[in-house]
């Protein structure tokens, strides 16, 4: 029997991309499932049985308490004897790379969704490109989910070509093709937008994840306030929580609080629903692994405008699915949602070549399926 390990910073991102991994691999193998994650009664209580918590603490940023986390990881990694530990996110990375490497753990798997440096300039981004060049250093094995974060990261000499691969064709967990049913999508728009006061012939822009500046926040709201000057008809529906570190432009986030066509939600859990109450979604960031949103919007049949990074341009087809804009611009983000807003026809047809896009390219089943036989070739089995 082997023993693996999943590792993150926070227990969200166990959570909402390792945990159904996770429950996949026991179904189909005899393996021992290990979490490691800051500490979350809520989330140990939400576990199967079958899968080991051991919590330990980790906070954002470079702290002194890391070496403690790193430490505390080492002890139960040479207790645990894992076979192979998997982590992602920043700091977890680093510290079970670093506890790993110590512990003598044989298969150190890091799974790249997404490069933090990329988001800074200066100074700091060379000591975090330091950080992440050293977690794939310390790492045996690589594996982006994007093939353009690969490329970029190969571009970047981060690690040699032989080190790292892209399952499938990229994604953290796929899309659930059971949660993003297409076929609730007529109802789930009528329920949401009867909840917001909004009609059928509203036009609404879309985002979905953290309201802060790395996801491009400034610009969307910019290119929003511009766009609504004119057209009275159209609505955003920001669907996220604020950053404690709150860093979207105080101005524009006064004014879209204070409009009546800008609509905050909050957090869901239900972002199927929400997803199908938009007329495009827009992710606009400075930085992404894959941007798992695009293709769960893709699912529900909606056309999408992403940033030119590497991740999103993954998750969609320019000119098919949506369209890509240049990163940080609001003109060229207000031009292509105009585009979107005037042109029925191409709208309906980016929604249609959207569904089949993420249908059957990114479903999770077929996804998991993948993985399981990668990591057995990991394990050598």
């Amino acid at each position: 029997m082997k023993k693996i390990c999943f590792i993150s910073t926070i227990p969200l991102t166990l959570k909402t991309f390792v945990l159904k991994t996770a429950i996949y691999l026991h179904e189909n193998t005899d393996w021992d499932i290990s979490f490691i994650c800051s500490e979350d009664e809520d989330f140990a209580q939400e576990l199967p049985e079958y899968i080991h918590y051991f919590p330990v603490s980790m906070e954002r940023g470079i702290r002194i308490s890391g070496i403690k986390a790193m430490m505390q990881m080492e002890k139960i990694f040479k207790r645990e004897k894992f076979d192979l530990i998997q982590y992602s996110t920043p700091n977890a990375s680093l510290y079970a790379a670093l506890a790993g490497k110590l512990a003598g753990i044989p298969i150190r798997l890091y799974c790249q969704w997404g490069m933090v440096f990329v988001g800074f300039k200066g100074i700091k981004r060379q000591i975090f490109k330091c950080v992440e060049k050293s977690v794939c250093g310390l790492s045996t094995w690589i594996e982006p989910d994007s093939i353009s974060n690969l490329e970029f990261a190969h571009k970047e000499k981060l690690y040699p070509q032989r080190k790292a691969s892209v399952i499938w064709n990229g994604s953290a967990c796929g899309v659930n093709l059971e949660k993003f049913d297409i076929s609730k999508k007529i109802q789930y728009r009528e329920d949401i937008r009867k909840k917001y006061g909004l009609t059928e012939e509203s036009f609404v822009y879309g985002f979905v994840g953290r309201i802060t500046r790395d996801k491009g926040v400034n610009e969307l709201l910019g290119a929003f306030k511009k766009l609504s000057e004119n057209n009275p008809n159209i609505y955003l529906m920001m669907v996220g929580t604020t950053e404690n570190d709150f860093t979207v432009d105080e101005d524009l986030f006064a004014w879209s609080k204070k409009s009546n066509h800008v609509v905050y939600t909050g957090f869901t859990d239900v972002v199927e629903q929400y997803l199908s109450a938009m007329d495009t979604y827009i992710l606009p960031s400075y930085r992404e692994g894959f941007g798992m949103g695009v293709i769960e919007a893709e699912a529900m049949g909606v056309p999408v405008i992403v940033s030119d990074i590497p991740g999103p341009v993954d998750a969609m087809i320019q000119n098919e699915t949506g369209f890509v804009v240049k990163k940080g611009s609001i003109e060229r983000l207000v031009n292509a949602m105009e585009q979107l807003y005037e042109n029925e026809n191409i709208r309906e047809e980016y929604g249609r070549n959207a569904y089949n896009l993420a249908s059957t390219k990114f479903e999770q089943k077929e996804l998991f399926n993948k993985i399981l036989l990668d990591r057995k070739k990991l394990l050598g089995q």
